[in-house]
């Protein structure tokens, strides 16, 4: 933790929220009206520590020039491993700078899920994580011809009934032109199979039916369900530097209470974003009717995503608790948490501070092959 020594300026609550409305979502009002004695937001100093290496910024400004969309808004082209839209002219350019946004090229993980019940009760789902990111292979000059944004390796190892499995995903660029390919390995089975359609609003399992395909990652996959509009720049109160919540000391039972995770471990802070609002389009399918992501300034980051059911209500807020991951740097997510309001639940990604090891970008550059089918029985061992 870079900033040990903060402290809370102060703390919004449901007594005072009335002060600090304008610089809060609807779906932050809404965890204030549906936990009232409980949830709070302790605000700390600003620091804006969103950083990249100077090589991304290079390709940044290369793209403000050269990139555009292709067919509709489904993908873009002329961009290097960079930001593609860094000064956004529609919400789907704005849309583009989350899903492309810089994670690292190579990166593993060890974490946990949960979905944490309306007594607070969870079980962690523990996993193997692993993401090649395509579109930032430096030796790509510009965005992958083989239209592959990046591919992504998912090892469960516990609990006892889930482990073996795996999952494969190959994310193109433009998933009109080419959807999403995913694959399971059952380790009962010993068999993999082509996995359903993982895209969209497919309930994913491990979840609890607490979010969508693509809920993950606040939003992924292709934006062309929705009209997206840019409704511009505010400040908002957002997770910013959440090193605490990693931290080894912290006990996934001490971070997890109902209704939201513990008020003490969690910071926010004052910072500008871009709010972007997707409307689905007539003729469309998707549970959410209305999806509006406010998107941190530096980082292109979506922070906070309020969700909206088929009646026009206010039905899910998800929250990503960021940090900058300064090895790199980038700023990430340290948690994701995804709100029900209606069910009164959430889930939780990322969590790590009670496992063997955590985010690790050091490691050697695997090739493309093996991100393969064939890789997935190899990989999955109880």
């Amino acid at each position: 933790d870079p900033y040990p020594a903060d402290k809370p300026l102060f703390s919004i609550t449901a007594a005072n929220l009335a002060q600090y409305r304008q610089h809060l979502s609807p779906g932050q009002l809404a965890l204030f009206a549906a936990y009232p004695n409980s949830f709070r937001m302790p605000v700390y100093p600003t620091r804006r520590s969103g950083s990249a290496p100077q090589w991304l910024y290079d390709n940044t400004r290369h793209n403000a020039a050269n990139a555009q969309l292709t067919a509709g808004g489904n993908g873009f082209s002329g961009a290097r491993g960079g930001i593609p839209f860094p000064i956004p002219g529609n919400g789907v350019e704005a849309v583009w700078n989350h899903i492309a946004r810089y994670r690292g090229i190579y990166v593993e993980r060890r974490a946990a899920e949960v979905a944490v019940q309306r007594n607070g009760s969870f079980v962690p789902i523990v996993s193997r994580q692993q993401g090649l990111f395509r579109f930032y292979d430096p030796q790509l000059a510009d965005e992958p011809a083989d239209n592959m944004l990046f591919f992504y390796m998912n090892q469960i190892r516990s609990p006892a009934r889930l482990a073996g499995g795996v999952v494969l995903v190959h994310e193109p660029l433009d998933q009109v032109l080419e959807p999403r390919q995913a694959w399971m390995y059952n380790a009962g089975q010993r068999r993999v199979r082509r996995a359903p359609t993982l895209a969209y609003d497919t309930p994913i399992g491990t979840a609890d039916g607490l979010r969508t395909a693509d809920d993950t990652d606040l939003f992924n996959g292709s934006p062309d369900r929705y009209e997206w509009r840019l409704v511009g720049k505010q400040e908002l109160f957002i997770p910013y530097n959440n090193y605490r919540l990693g931290q080894p000391s912290v006990k996934y039972a001490d971070l997890l209470k109902p209704g939201h995770l513990n008020p003490d471990l969690a910071r926010y802070e004052l910072h500008r974003v871009w709010v972007v609002e997707g409307t689905l389009k007539p003729g469309m399918r998707h549970l959410y009717a209305k999806r509006r992501l406010y998107l941190d300034e530096d980082s292109w980051q979506a922070a906070v995503v309020d969700q909206y059911d088929g009646k026009g209500e206010l039905w899910r807020v998800s929250m990503a608790y960021l940090k900058n991951f300064y090895e790199l740097p980038t700023t990430w997510s340290a948690l994701d948490v995804f709100h029900d309001l209606q069910a009164r639940r959430y889930h939780v990604q990322g969590l790590d501070s009670e496992e063997a090891s955590t985010v690790d970008f050091s490691r050697p550059i695997p090739a493309a092959a093996d991100f393969t089918p064939a890789a997935l029985r190899r990989l999955g061992t109880r």
